[in-house]
């Protein structure tokens, strides 16, 4: 059968997300809800990719005319062939291939294949004017949202199987006030390097990774980010609560040496944020995962000092109805829900002034 290839920089393609373009044939997607839109018209349709796999199963989150699959991909370190879709009906169709899981793998883009007389299209709406940028961990990423029989319940067993960007709740208010969304999140990471749960047991911290596009040490060189390439109008920062780990800090000690040596690296890194941001309105704040009131408590802190030290406005602290208090396990989508609601009502109260 003869087939169509169009390449990642056919002009058709909308893509959203800090996305490595350094090689536009081979774009690679790193973060959670990074996605590639674009409308076709065909009966059948592929993907060409190379997968780089760390942990968990791989999984790549698939749209088509609203209707949402996953799809499995089972070989790694190689070009494959996945099939997106087969018998499509006539006429034309809005897809959006996105990526589902954090840096748990992470995938270089090759093209997509069609029917000889397939024909690509752009999406019928631009990218959103108003643009949001989150640094987070597994809760902003989506990780186990869709384990939804264990809404305030520990995690069920699992391979990576229910983690779902698309239902994490900063995509889910992105959508909701009609903003792009650069999804900075990654299962397991704290602030500092040494503490957390990413790459156990030589733990890295967001302050090393924030910055760059690739940062996973299995896939070879890191790869800085240019921040020019996207300014936020909102910046939303929820760190703080896998840095208990090994051992509760803030919580034990709350004027101990760790303790102001993490608050120390706090105040620096939204001082870096700031520098790179200087017009964005920068959220600081956790989730409702379950954590000690003191790592909120250190945050206003850091708030108060930065505000008297930069005389800041646009830097200020939210905490949801059930902050730290919500679930002991990952926050499902009815969680998630309900989180991007109070996200969407406290950015709604600072009016049209911040998206300008």
């Amino acid at each position: 059968m003869n087939e169509k290839l169009y390449k990642p920089n056919a002009p058709e393609l909308q893509y959203m997300g800090r996305i490595d373009f350094l090689d536009a044939t081979k774009p690679i997607l790193v973060y959670p809800y990074s996605q590639i839109r674009f409308r076709y018209s065909g009966h059948n349709l592929k993907m060409k990719l190379l997968n780089q796999h760390s942990y968990w199963d791989s999984y790549l989150g698939l749209i088509i005319d609203g209707a949402q699959t996953k799809i499995r991909i089972d070989v790694h370190e190689k070009e494959i062939v996945l099939v997106l879709a087969q018998n499509l009906s006539e006429g034309i169709h809005d897809v959006t291939i996105f990526k589902r899981m954090d840096s748990c793998h992470q995938f270089t883009f090759l093209g997509l294949i069609g029917d000889a007389d397939s024909k690509l299209y752009a999406p019928d709406s631009a990218l959103p004017h108003r643009k949001i940028e989150i640094y987070g961990d597994s809760v902003s990423a989506g990780e186990v949202s869709e384990a939804v029989d264990y809404v305030n319940q520990e995690d069920p067993e699992h391979n990576g199987e229910y983690s779902n960007s698309w239902y994490s709740y900063g995509a889910i208010a992105a959508r909701a006030l009609n903003a792009q969304l650069h999804s900075i999140a990654q299962g397991g990471i704290p602030l500092m390097t040494g503490t957390g749960w990413f790459c156990d047991p030589d733990f890295i911290g967001i302050e090393d990774t924030w910055d760059k596009i690739e940062y996973h040490p299995e896939f070879g060189e890191s790869v800085y980010w240019d921040f020019s390439n996207y300014t936020p109008h909102v910046v939303i920062v929820a760190i703080g609560q896998n840095d208990s780990n090994p051992y509760d800090f803030m919580k034990d000690d709350y004027r101990g040496a760790h303790a102001d040596q993490w608050r120390r690296h706090y105040k620096t890194w939204i001082r870096q944020i700031r520098e790179k941001h200087p017009d964005a309105l920068i959220v600081l704040t956790t989730t409702i995962l379950n954590h000690d009131e003191a790592w909120d408590d250190a945050i206003e802190e850091v708030r108060l000092e930065l505000a008297n030290e930069l005389q800041d406005e646009k830097i200020v602290h939210f905490l949801y109805t059930d902050n730290g208090a919500g679930t002991p396990g990952h926050i499902r989508i009815p969680e998630a829900r309900q989180m991007a609601d109070e996200l969407v009502t406290y950015l709604n109260s600072f009016g049209e002034a911040i998206w300008q």
